[in-house]
Parts: structure tokens; C-alpha cells; sequence
């Protein structure tokens, strides 16, 4: 049974299919035999259609069907229509079979290198067919674009974890957390510092649209501590919060793969404290899980 897509009001796109049939036929019988319908069938869809839009579409005489100037701009201004409708459609239905050709991966630029780069390295020898997409996005928007369907995949923080009932998550490492500090901070003088250490600190945050979950992350941290956490501001990016680590004094949380960083003025020192932890998690869409995501998804969990 074939399901009338409705593209207007009253208008559907088996309609506007019939129409380019019988365009390119030129014949109203030529195209009704084409689309193996009545041609009093199709001539009742293109009367439907004109009455739509208003106007004439076609001149109908003994030797076939023109176009008319309405008709002239219906044809050019639906032509890219129905393209992206069967472009779309087409990449729906594969995803829906667990089979698409394409892979669109929002993630951390600072966790590639270490994590996502090698996986990636996995799933062309696997799957060189497949068209790869990426996005550097905060997890706030990754979230955004796994929801919009905009993204297939999303590697982000332990805030992860607050989107467990909407998408598959999974932990691909847990990774001891930094203590940024600006070179000439007293506490940079020494290899590794304590939580309790940072009881007098100011902390820089993250807005929760970015980085949600992270400042009530530290409020937590720092409260087992048996210190109250006192933010300076919360950071744009994580350049501007390691810029307020030198400009402010303050300080910043991060997890250990940034210790292979140089940043100007920044020092990075191992937080002591061994249950405090930080973890890299993947999210993905729910539904079937085609090929290539379950190749790249083994291989970031190998990475562990």
C-alpha cells in the first residue's frame, strides 16, 4: 500500500510525482500508463493539484500537455524539493535498517587525539565506504544534536550520564582529574595537591548549557572535602577558563588526558584524592545501531 506523503494542505507527493511523470511524458495517457493508473485518475490529481495552487498548471491540447508560466515555476521551485525529500527519505529508512553509509560524530577536540583518533583509524580499515562527518561541540550542544537527529554519535564527560533514558550510553575510560594552576600559583611548586588543599581557591565553572552538571560536580567534590566551593566565573570555552586560570588565579578541574597539553602559563598537577574520578562516556541513538557505529563503538571501548 503506498502512503500519501502530505506536502501542503491539501497537496501530497504522489501528486506532485504525478505531475513531473507527466511533464517529462508530455501526454496525460503516456504518463498514466507509466504511473499504471486511469488517466482519468491522473487527470482528476493534476485538476486537484491546479485547484491547490490557484491556476493552471498545464495547457491540455489534442497533440498533449505544455507547461504553463505557473506550471514553469511549480517544476523549477520542486524539483530541489523532492530531491532533499528522497535524499532524506533514503538516509531514514537506511538508518532505521541499521545500514547507513554515513557516520556523523560529535565529540571534545581535547579527548581526540587519545581516544576518538584511533577508533576513527579502526573504522576506515573497516569500513572505508562510510562517509564520516565530524562536529567539535560542547556536550551541552552534542546533546542538542543528538536529539535534532543532527549527529549520530556523541563523546563527552561524566555528564553523560544524566541522558542514560533518552540515548544508549556507554563508559569507554575513567580517568584520574588534573588541577590546573597558573605557573607561579604556590600550590604549583608541588607534584600533586590534595582537595582539601584547594579549600581557599576560587574555581572556574562552566555554564550549564556547555558543561551541564559540571559546577554541581565540584560543589559535591569539594563538600566531601569539607569545603564550600566558590566559583569565579564560568567559562565560554575551555580556552577562556584556562585564560582565567592565569588571569584570576584560579583554578580548574580536568580530566587526565589534558596533561599532554602545553598551555603558556598553565601548570597541570595530579589531584591525590583517589576517589575522585572522571569519565569518558559515548552516547548514541537509540534503535538499531548500524555496522560501522558497533565497529567504532568496539573500538573506543578498547581504548579503555
Amino acid at each position: 500500500m503506498r502512503v500519501a506523503h502530505s506536502l501542503g494542505a491539501n497537496v501530497n507527493l504522489d501528486i506532485v510525482r504525478s505531475f513531473f511523470a507527466v511533464v517529462e511524458q508530455g501526454s496525460l495517457n503516456k504518463a498514466a500508463e507509466r504511473l499504471r493508473v486511469s488517466q482519468s485518475t491522473l487527470t482528476r490529481q493534476m485538476q486537484a493539484l491546479e485547484h491547490e495552487v490557484g491556476g493552471p498548471l498545464l495547457d491540455r491540447s489534442s497533440g498533449g500537455v505544455s507547461l504553463t508560466t505557473a506550471g514553469h515555476a511549480f517544476l523549477d521551485g520542486m524539483r530541489p524539493v523532492m530531491a532533499k525529500f528522497d535524499a532524506v527519505l533514503g538516509d531514514v529508512r537506511q538508518r532505521a535498517r541499521g545500514q547507513s553509509a554515513g557516520l556523523r560524530i560529535g565529540y571534545l577536540m581535547s579527548a581526540a587525539s587519545e581516544y576518538l583518533n584511533p577508533a576513527l583509524a579502526v573504522l576506515r580499515k573497516a569500513h572505508p565506504e562510510v562517509r564520516v562527518k565530524m562536529a567539535d561541540l560542547s556536550p551541552g550542544e552534542q546533546i542538542t544534536a543528538l536529539r535534532r537527529g543532527e549527529i549520530d554519535v556523541g563523546l563527552f564527560g561524566p555528564e553523560g550520564v544524566l541522558w542514560e533514558k533518552e540515548f544508549y550510553v556507554r563508559k569507554i575510560a575513567v580517568l584520574p582529574v588534573l588541577v590546573a594552576l597558573a605557573e607561579d600559583h604556590p600550590l604549583a611548586a608541588s607534584a600533586a595537591v590534595k582537595l582539601g588543599d584547594l579549600r581557599k581557591e576560587v574555581f572556574v565553572g562552566a555554564h550549564d548549557h556547555d558543561l551541564p552538571g559540571n559546577n554541581p560536580w565540584i560543589m559535591r567534590l569539594c563538600k566531601r572535602a569539607g569545603f564550600r566551593a566558590r566559583f569565579v566565573e564560568d567559562a565560554d570555552s575551555l580556552t577562556h577558563a584556562l585564560s582565567m586560570v592565569v588571569t584570576e588565579g584560579a583554578v580548574l578541574l580536568l580530566p587526565d588526558y589534558m596533561k599532554r597539553q602545553t598551555v603558556p602559563g598553565v601548570v597541570f598537577r595530579a589531584l591525590l584524592d583517589a576517589d575522585v574520578k572522571w569519565a569518558l562516556l559515548v552516547a548514541w541513538q537509540r534503535g538499531k545501531t548500524s555496522s560501522p557505529l558497533k565497529t567504532l563503538l568496539a573500538a573506543l571501548s578498547a581504548a579503555k
